[in-house]
């Protein structure tokens, strides 16, 4: 076997090139929105983190921007905890929730869809993370299609 003479990477080594930013930062004009939506339930993979992650940087770089959670995705808006709401059972374990907070905190909005709330997934508007807004079924397409209307960015997202 051939004989590794790299030494062995340590904690607080670089493994790739951090600072180098390739293409222009870009941000809002005047009036600019964006909308990310979530058809993917919570904890099935990292899309919803990492969308949530996406549309606070959207929000930072100054566009005005809404979540809309509808079909499995409102599970990422219902208020979780063990042994009791607001409770992290393992560490990470609220990290969907604390996420939708930091951005509803810096300004975004955040709509859920009452019918996959109820009649899917079982809850009632009480579930929610308070400052999420449900909508009808029927104000999905709308929300979507203003955005497109208003030529805002939107980030659709489906996880099956």
């Amino acid at each position: 076997m051939p004989v590794v003479e790299k030494p062995a990477n340590k904690k607080g080594d670089f493994l790739v090139d951090y600072e180098e930013k390739v293409f222009e930062d870009v941000k809002a004009e005047k009036g600019e929105k964006a909308l990310v939506t979530f058809h993917t339930v919570a904890f099935e993979g990292s899309i919803g983190l990492v969308n949530l992650l996406q549309a606070t940087r959207l929000k930072r770089k100054g566009f005005e921007t809404s979540v809309l959670l509808y079909g499995p995705g409102v599970t990422l808006g219902v208020q979780r905890g063990f042994p009791t709401l607001g409770d992290e059972a393992f560490p990470g374990h609220q990290n969907m929730n604390k996420q939708i907070v930091k951005f509803m905190e810096e300004g975004g909005k955040v709509y859920a869809c009452r019918f996959a709330l109820q009649a899917l997934y079982g809850h009632g508007e009480g579930a929610l993370i308070p400052g999420i807004r449900p909508i009808s079924p029927l104000d999905v397409l709308d929300l979507i299609l203003l955005h497109r209307r208003d030529n805002a960015f939107i980030l659709d997202t489906w996880t099956v």
